[in-house]
């Protein structure tokens, strides 16, 4: 019975492998449903491994140890060719590292590690001294980050943080001294970004010139975070659009500087990119 059922999983994978891809580029809930269930569940069962697994396997054997942006390219060849996770992805992640640069933060926050791919990027760019904090709900997923994280030469430079974002923020302040972040980085599950930032509000976690980022504010949305921010008077909000990581499907990212606890009516301050 197992044999037969391996037999029909691989012969619906051959079929789906070239007719699917085509068909879910452009449909955001079909894409999603395919790449983050179908697919990566019939590859976990056909391979006994997981889709971090395999990703940290592709990066171990075509990256240059101590190089992050092999490790980069290693990942989005990975994603582009092999099969698709959901890091931020190249043009995103193109984004990522200019607003990274144009704010040269001292102070880091990532909510959201998933394998490491971000926390690369990020850090990469940051000046000597500054570290990168990362939080990850997923000790599996935290495990492969680490691992990916070291093949770049990055160790030193990015706390792997276990738990819920929830109850770490509170104690940042407390566990590395901290008194605000200069620049944050939401990519972790999109009904926290709300909640989440308004917790780093209420610790003062935000000082005047942060600036916080928001990955896939379209695809698969965050509503009430972007009405949130788009009609703060504490924030001046700027939408960057582009895909999906890997496909066509419309995304885009938020980038809202939060401008200091202001008094007076909420209004939209909103500027696009495209």
């Amino acid at each position: 019975m197992m044999l037969l059922m391996s037999v029909v999983l691989v012969g619906l994978y051959a079929v789906c492998r070239c007719m699917i891809p085509w068909l879910v580029q452009s449909n955001s809930t079909l894409a999603l449903l395919w790449y983050d269930f179908v697919l990566e569940m019939t590859l976990d069962l056909l391979t006994r491994t997981t889709r971090p697994q395999r990703l940290l396997r592709a990066v171990i054997i075509n990256a240059v140890r101590g190089d992050p942006d092999s490790v980069i390219r290693a990942i989005d060849h990975f994603c582009k060719h092999t099969e698709w996770a959901m890091n931020i992805g190249d043009e995103k992640g193109a984004i990522l590292d200019s607003v990274v640069m144009e704010t040269s933060p001292s102070t880091v926050l990532e909510l959201g590690t998933y394998c490491g791919y971000s926390a690369v990027r990020i850090t990469r760019l940051l000046p000597p001294s500054t570290r990168l904090i990362t939080v990850e709900m997923n000790p599996d997923y935290a495990c492969v980050a680490r691992q990916v994280i070291q093949h770049a030469g990055l160790q030193d430079k990015v706390c792997v943080l276990e738990g819920q974002s929830a109850d770490l923020i509170p104690k940042m302040a407390e566990m590395f001294g901290i008194q605000t972040f200069d620049f944050v980085f939401l990519d972790h599950w999109k009904d926290r970004y709300l909640p989440d930032i308004r917790l780093l509000e209420d610790c003062s976690l935000l000082a005047q010139g942060s600036v916080v980022l928001a990955d896939n504010v379209v695809c698969p949305g965050t509503p009430d975070y972007l009405n949130y921010i788009r009609s703060n008077l504490n924030y001046r909000s700027r939408f960057y659009q582009a895909h999906l990581e890997y496909t066509r499907v419309l995304d885009g990212l938020e980038k809202s500087e939060y401008l200091g606890c202001r008094q007076g009516k909420r209004q939209v301050d909103r500027e696009t990119d495209r």
